[in-house]
């Protein structure tokens, strides 16, 4: 086992992580920066080196700052958590070829799957579904987009080839729109994401979002851990998750799952990742694979009883998965709300000093945060300040455990989208089951 990693992260999910090493007897290093020398992690860490001021570009961000942490610290592992340097592939070769252990998957791997273009074309040759499409990147012609256009027939949705997040995608529902819609997205993925490259795809009009959570080890092993529903989103960022998704047979999971455990096998993957689908009457597309773990990763956790950070720690340290497919099997039913610093009708960020908190408790209720009475959450980061994850025998349980817990949840000194939770959870189409991942911004919008 690795016996001391830097934590290259910040907030719930540095956290997150300190306690899977804590259990595992893993010393710990946390990084921060000027502004995050209070967090929860920071205090609880074995040793703690601050990397830069507080912006992101100085600080989390900042390679030679981390590396260096981690030389003075005689830390043999880095673990880069989600977001910041999770998916940055020359952050993974740089850790690699100073001597640490990168705990996640192998620089060459993470640009296979971080080009959309060629994480597609890795997919159909390993058997996995994709939506229609231009089979590349775009070129330069006009006409030829347009007869690939035709083709896949409208309307179509051009994607960044470099993109995440929901950036640098821009929908197109006529023949006359898709050239200045092609020259814009372009220009966006190049200031964006230093890359111009832009692929087509068939723009599918009511999908749910459907994500399978995957374990590979170094020794050609690897298992799916069942799938996630993620369509609760607004701007394509996700707003709750849960797991299993409704309406997802045990019959079509199986076969799901092991397209996406042979594609592991066939691109070499190593650690957690999640196979993500668009899934529209009955078929599944894949969009993209995440290189790392998830925000939503709780749930999965709640219905398998398998530790995810932990099995990543191992798996970076060499051990073959001590799980193999018959091991898994999911019980009942997790849901999971993103809890942000940001006014729920507006959305604008709402940093500012926590003068109150009570996290609530009772059966099955989990709450991933690194908050406390006193905490002041500075303006520099992500706005999401903790996670509510609800566990019960069915999702009807699950909903209404969920329920109490965001009723007994106080955070006061700042605002907080508690309330637009509770709004979600008296929705009649939510608690059907029935959402798509326009639902959301839909209902928002009436």
């Amino acid at each position: 086992m690795l016996n001391k990693i830097v934590i290259a992260n910040r907030g719930e999910i540095a956290l997150r992580i300190l306690r899977a090493c804590r259990e595992l007897g893993i010393k710990t290093v946390a990084v921060h920066s000027a502004a995050d020398r209070d967090l929860k992690h920071v205090r609880f860490a074995d040793e703690s080196v601050c990397i830069g001021p507080a912006p992101s570009a100085e600080s989390y961000l900042n390679v030679p700052a981390i590396i260096s942490a981690a030389e003075v610290t005689d830390a043999v592992g880095i673990h880069p958590g989600y977001g910041f340097l999770s998916e940055n592939a020359d952050f993974a070769e740089r850790c690699e070829s100073s001597g640490f252990v990168f705990i996640g998957p192998k620089p060459e791997t993470i640009r296979l799957m971080g080009d959309k273009v060629s994480a597609i074309e890795a997919m159909k040759k390993s058997g996995v579904p994709c939506v229609p499409g231009s089979g590349g990147a775009l070129g330069v012609d006009p006409e030829e987009n347009i007869r690939i256009a035709r083709e896949i027939g409208y309307p179509v949705i051009i994607k960044a080839a470099g993109g995440g997040g929901g950036r640098g995608m821009r929908v197109v529902r006529s023949e006359a729109a898709l050239p200045n819609a092609v020259s814009l997205t372009k220009s966006e993925a190049l200031a964006a994401f230093s890359n111009d490259a832009v692929y087509m795809e068939k723009f599918l009009e009511n999908p749910r979002h459907i994500e399978f959570q995957m374990l590979a080890d170094s020794h050609g092993h690897a298992i799916h851990l069942g799938e996630r529903d993620c369509s609760m989103q607004r701007r394509h960022q996700k707003v709750i998750e849960e797991a299993p998704a409704p309406g997802i047979t045990e019959d079509v999971r199986r076969e799901m799952g092991e397209r996406c455990a042979e594609a592991c096998r066939k691109i070499g993957y190593r650690g957690v990742g999640t196979f993500e689908f668009l899934y529209e009457n009955g078929n599944f597309y894949f969009i993209e694979m995440n290189t790392r773990l998830q925000v939503e990763h709780p749930v999965t956790e709640m219905v398998t009883g398998v530790d995810l950070v932990a099995a990543q720690l191992k798996i970076a340290a060499g051990e073959p998965l001590s799980y193999q497919q018959h091991d898994i099997t999911l019980r009942g039913h997790a849901i999971e709300c993103r809890i942000n610093a940001e006014d729920a009708k507006t959305f604008m960020p709402s940093p500012g000093k926590i003068t109150n908190y009570h996290a609530p408790g009772g059966p099955g209720i989990r709450i991933e945060s690194h908050i406390y009475n006193g905490y002041v959450v500075p303006p520099y980061y992500d706005s999401m300040i903790g996670k509510i994850i609800a566990h019960g025998n069915s999702r009807d349980s699950a909903i209404a455990r969920m329920r109490t817990a965001l009723s007994e949840m106080v955070i006061d000194g700042i605002n907080t989208n508690i309330a637009l939770h509770e709004d979600i959870f008296r929705d009649a189409g939510f608690k059907a089951g029935s959402t798509n991942i326009h639902y959301l911004e839909k209902k928002l919008e009436s």
